[in-house]
């Protein structure tokens, strides 16, 4: 058996091995905080075996399911001692022990299962095969008809129930069966054609920096183009 994640002590794992002998799991309700669980391994699974009470007015008891925990034959074997002193301190309202406050609120243990007393029970033995009369030699004298019968003894009556209900004798018609569908029917999906859109006019690119700028800035950027030898070039440009 291990403790839980509820009590966390400085300096110290939070996993201990112990001895539980001779000892009975615990129904835990609030204030009480479970402290201590049977864990995975033991039988029932995750049922408390020591719980911690603090009072309002700052008293505090501790409730364990077996004496002999603490016990001089018990309390050298596994942590036992170690255990034995997490409890003490926390009960001499030690620091160093404190509760998780949210392993305290949602405790992981499991809820409380009631199962018969096998004891008991195994004391009230009863029987199961209880002896029957000899079957007869005529084993078709055991089968009984009455429960189900196909013949025509019932068709006079029901003949003579158009005459009492006044009705009308006519010949049963044929009833369509309808299936059940797993898919609806399917339905041609007709769709128009999709046709390929005209392409857009051709229009010649400008450049709307040039074409818009100032003559100062377009003279600034022929200044910039031009060398030494295009003054022909430079000097046309200009006019125009």
């Amino acid at each position: 058996k291990r403790v839980g994640d509820d009590v966390n002590v400085a300096g110290m794992s939070n996993d201990l091995v112990f001895v539980y002998p001779y000892g009975a799991t615990l129904i835990v309700q609030k204030p009480s905080i479970p402290v201590l669980s049977t864990g995975f391994v033991s039988y029932p699974l995750n049922r408390p075996v020591c719980a911690f009470c603090e009072l309002p007015s700052g008293g505090r008891l501790v409730v364990t399911g077996s004496c002999h925990l603490f016990e001089d034959h018990w309390l050298p074997k596994e942590e036992n001692a170690t255990l034995q002193d997490i409890v003490f301190r926390w009960l001499l309202h030690d620091k160093d022990i404190v509760l998780n406050e949210i392993d305290a609120r949602n405790p992981d243990v499991n809820d409380y299962n009631f199962v018969p007393e096998a004891r008991s029970l195994s004391e009230r033995p009863k029987n199961c095969v209880q002896e029957s009369e000899e079957p007869p030699k005529d084993f078709r004298s055991l089968f009984t008809e009455d429960l189900f019968r196909f013949d025509m003894r019932l068709i006079p009556e029901t003949l003579a129930l158009y005459e009492q209900l006044n009705e009308k004798q006519k010949p049963l018609t044929l009833i369509e069966p309808e299936f059940e569908r797993p898919l609806p029917l399917l339905q041609p999906a007709v769709l128009p054609p999709a046709l390929r859109d005209l392409p857009g006019p051709a229009l010649d690119l400008f450049d709307l920096d040039e074409e818009f700028a100032s003559e100062k800035v377009r003279l600034a950027q022929l200044t910039d183009r031009c060398k030494s030898e295009d003054i022909v070039y430079f000097l046309r440009q200009c006019s125009e």
